[in-house]
Order: structure tokens, then sequence, then C-alpha cells
């Protein structure tokens, strides 16, 4: 079956550095992959890489079984949306104006004649519709992240690539974002998502990559992935898994003295 996205060998290099290592990654239609793994990992860079902003030293990714290479930026755009960590805006743009630059991609095409609906679609999905009208320069930090993510809504593309979605958000927002990013999948679309909070993976993803120094030491389905062993190896400081007594979801914490 055809792949959302794939990742053949990759390795990046900076100077003498490898950032990543022959990184090997298939994301099927429908499926949430979420990225763990501690700072400087290379999480922020496998999505760069994913998204073609990141050319790789050696190796390939593919979008739809076709390799970044082939695309026109334009076709592209309309493949992926990608969410980076950096939600600044240099202009005074509304949020409602921020959000339908996710559109451009679909200028001069069919698609277009939605953006009005799909523009009001993104902003509700993400509760900023009463927000519509503020300048995006006075958002505060969590409001930028949800107009940000509500861009990348508005792009309506089959693949979605989020880098750390929920570090600026609330309890309830985080919710609504992962939440949302599942209905996508529900759709048949394909999600990659950077996380911090394993909690947050272990409760919302299909499958969970574990980086560490570039390398993926891990991949598999949460409960088989996010075990203490691997965790406290890979985060360097002891951690304890255990279930929820109600709900039986996973619990992953650090073991405090």
């Amino acid at each position: 079956m055809s792949s959302a996205l794939t990742m053949r060998a990759v390795t990046v290099n900076r100077g003498s550095r490898t950032i990543l290592s022959d990184v090997d990654l298939r994301v099927p239609w429908g499926e949430l992959v979420a990225v763990v793994g501690p700072n400087g990992a290379g999480k922020s860079t496998l999505l760069s890489v994913a998204a073609g902003d990141l050319s790789p030293s050696s190796g390939d990714v593919l979008v739809r079984d076709r390799s970044l290479r082939e695309y026109s930026g334009q076709e592209l755009a309309r493949q992926r949306a990608v969410l980076t960590q950096e939600n600044t805006v240099a202009f005074p743009f509304t949020v409602e104006q921020v959000v339908r630059m996710g559109r451009s991609p679909w200028q001069g095409d069919p698609a277009s004649d939605g953006d009005d609906a799909a523009v009001a679609a993104a902003l509700s999905a993400v509760g900023m519709t009463a927000l519509s009208q503020r300048r995006f320069t006075q958002l505060s930090g969590g409001e930028r992240a949800r107009a940000s993510m509500a861009r990348v809504l508005a792009q309506d593309t089959p693949l979605v690539l989020l880098d750390e979605p929920t570090a600026a958000l609330d309890l309830r927002h985080q919710e609504e974002v992962l939440t949302g990013a599942r209905e996508l999948c529900a759709q048949g679309r394909a999600v990659v998502v950077v996380l911090h909070d394993l909690m947050l993976a272990a409760a919302y993803a299909d499958r969970v990559i574990v980086l560490r120094d570039g390398r993926v030491v891990a991949d598999g389905v949460p409960v088989e992935v996010l075990t203490a062993e691997t965790l406290t190896e890979v985060y360097d400081i002891p951690i304890r898994v255990s279930r929820h007594p109600e709900t039986d979801e996973l619990l992953i914490l650090p073991r405090r003295r």
C-alpha cells in the first residue's frame, strides 16, 4: 500500500556532527506517529527533513511514494503542512489573515473556492473564532500556537507534521489539539507529531518513535516502546511506568526522591 511518508537511511551531518544517523521511517495513512526523545535527539531535524525544508546528507524521503526531489514547492505544499516551534509573524496581520495564509498553495486550483469555509472550520477547530480579528502580534504564546495550528489545518493536506504543538498550551487545549490530530487520522490522513509529554504520546499515538543521539532506538505501539527500561536509558534518569487504576492508561513519571 502507498505510504504517506517514508524515510530511507536518512543521515544529516552538520560539519563534523551527525544529527540524524541512518533513520528509517514509514508512516501509513490513517496513523498518528509520535516522535519523542531528549533535547538534542534530532526530533525537529527529523521533522524538517520530512517536510522537505532540510535536505539530508544521504538517504531519501518520499511523500506518497514519490521522492521530495521530484516535487515543486507548490506541489509539496499541497501534500504536507508543517507546524514549527516558532510561531512568529513580523507584521500585524489578524488571526484570520494568518490562517488564510494556509490556503495559498491552492491558488489557481478549484479547491480555492473553499477557502472561506476552510478558514472558518480551522478557526473553529482550535477555538479561535472569537479572536479572528485580533492582531497576531497581540496574542499570548498559547493563542499564537493555536492560530498557527489553525493555519496548518486550513492548508488541508493529507500529511500533517507538527513540532511540539502542545508546548505552550494549557491542559484543555493540549487535549483539543491532539484530539483534532486523531480526527485527521480518522479521515485517512497521516500525522507525525514531536512531543515532549510522554503521557500524551502514550494516550494519542498509534506508534511511538524514540530517538536518541540521532538514532531510532525504539519504534512500535506505545505500550511496547514506552517502558521503564527504555525510557530510563534514553533520558538518563530513573523512570517509573505504571497503569492508571481506573482507565488503564500509561502513567510515566520520574522516580523522585
